[in-house]
């Protein structure tokens, strides 16, 4: 078999696989949504028994509650796996053009303030005034930028230091995260961005991963340094847009 009928097979296998991909996350999505319409019907009616039911007038009406909420809980935990997994399915090629990552960054970090101070964390901003552009979709980065941050204030439950750093380097332009929380054993380190893959309870699992999934859309790299105790470092780079006529 000669090399360019052999390139030529591995395109066909590749397009099948795709399509094949396709298909399936296709039906997945379809799935999900066919799922939200009883779940909604559930979760209403629940929601109807509960106003019913309270305040309780007898010890039984007071365990048929109490069963309530249980159903309550977990409809509600079922939506937002849902709701990640809709998200994680639907995300295809992004608009990338070119913006601030800097103001990316501050966007995230004026959301969270409110919540760090609760919890005695403080943020430390370096951002480099002088950042070049990158090619970027705003919506979504702001969303990976997110799970980021708050996976990082979660680590963080007796508060602590979380450190943000823009700086642009010899391929692009990077942004670290430095938080000084419980940080991550190996295992842990080693699945983050797997699927469905959480240590946290009530977690879809599907954070982290959408957060890699946009990373990657955007031809950046993340790199993640972390020590069960002492804390973690997220580290991306995004590549500068070519120049004009370069």
């Amino acid at each position: 078999m000669t090399s360019e009928s052999s390139s030529a097979e591995n395109q066909t296998i590749n397009q099948r696989l795709l399509e094949q991909y396709n298909e399936i996350a296709q039906l997945a999505g379809s799935l999900a949504h066919e799922i939200k319409n009883p779940l909604s019907v559930i979760r209403m009616n629940m929601d109807l028994l509960a106003e019913e039911l309270d305040p309780p007038q007898t010890s039984a009406e007071r365990r048929a509650l109490q069963k309530t909420k249980i159903v309550q809980d977990q409809c509600m935990r079922l939506q937002n796996l849902l709701d990640d997994f809709l998200r994680f399915a639907r995300l295809r090629q992004l608009n990338l053009l070119p913006g601030s990552l800097n103001e990316q960054v501050d966007r995230v970090l004026d959301f969270v303030a409110a919540q760090a101070e609760k919890q005695g964390i403080e943020i430390v901003r370096f951002l480099d005034a002088d950042l070049p552009s990158i090619n970027l979709d705003a919506e979504t980065l702001y969303s990976a930028l997110l799970n980021l941050v708050i996976n990082a204030i979660q680590a963080m439950p007796d508060g602590g230091t979380l450190m943000v750093r823009t700086q642009e380097t010899r391929h692009g332009v990077a942004l670290g995260f430095i938080d000084d929380g419980c940080g991550m054993n190996e295992e842990t380190a080693l699945h983050m961005f797997d699927a469905f893959y959480s240590t946290k309870d009530g977690g879809s699992g599907l954070g982290l991963p959408l957060a890699r999934k946009i990373i990657d859309a955007h031809h950046a790299r993340i790199d993640v340094q972390s020590e069960l105790g002492r804390g973690t470092k997220f580290t991306l780079e995004f590549p500068k847009p070519a120049r004009i006529g370069g």
